[in-house]
């Protein structure tokens, strides 16, 4: 799992004119929960830009005012308008406690069905794992070789160690459905071979 250092100042004022002062000067306004006692304290916005802009979930060495932590974020607030980050929850891992993670999704292979000129469709993104925080997969990979035009991967097929999905069981990941050139095809072939049996 990617790990990434931000040192954190600790807000002594928590206040909506305290935070709008923090943006002003580049800093966001976050919150540490899971542990003993919440901590609200600021970080750079440049700082948590390798962690919000990607899909790859980010272990996050926390430190504010000298004291270590390790977490993950569980929330961000968005400006509506600008898309600016407003505000950052992060969650405080601890070995022997499972917290639950979205976790991208990777497809991997070939699939048949594709090569025969069937459209991919993929449904879902990322699974929602539950795991203790050294169980988490950085990724979650769907093997795309059995997908024939017509089936599909569904969430039930996922297997991982030491972690579950919680998503339901019966919702499809990805799958291979007939595209419009295919169907033609198709079609003119049935044609031609009724036209050739005359």
């Amino acid at each position: 799992m990617k790990s990434i250092a931000i040192s954190g100042s600790a807000r002594q004022n928590v206040g909506k004119r305290d935070a709008k002062e923090l943006r002003y000067e580049g800093q966001i306004p976050a919150v540490l929960y899971g542990g003993k006692e919440q901590t609200h304290f600021s970080v750079s916005a440049a700082d948590l830009k390798p962690v919000l802009y990607t899909p790859d979930v980010v272990f996050v060495e926390l430190e504010i005012n000298g004291k270590k932590s390790r977490a993950i974020v569980q929330e961000a607030q968005f400006h509506p308008l600008t898309d600016l980050v407003t505000h950052v929850d992060f969650l405080e891992l601890f070995d022997d406690k499972a917290v639950s993670v979205n976790i991208p999704i990777k497809l991997t292979g070939t699939s048949p069905g594709v090569k025969m000129g069937g459209k991919l469709v993929q449904k879902l993104r990322s699974l929602r794992v539950k795991a203790l925080p050294n169980a988490l997969p950085q990724e979650i990979e769907v093997p795309m070789e059995s997908l024939e035009v017509g089936k599909s991967f569904r969430v039930g097929q996922v297997k991982l160690e030491n972690a579950a999905v919680l998503n339901n069981a019966d919702d499809t990941i990805v799958s291979v459905i007939m595209s419009r050139a295919l169907r033609q095809a198709e079609q003119e072939a049935a044609k031609a071979s009724k036209g050739g049996k005359k």
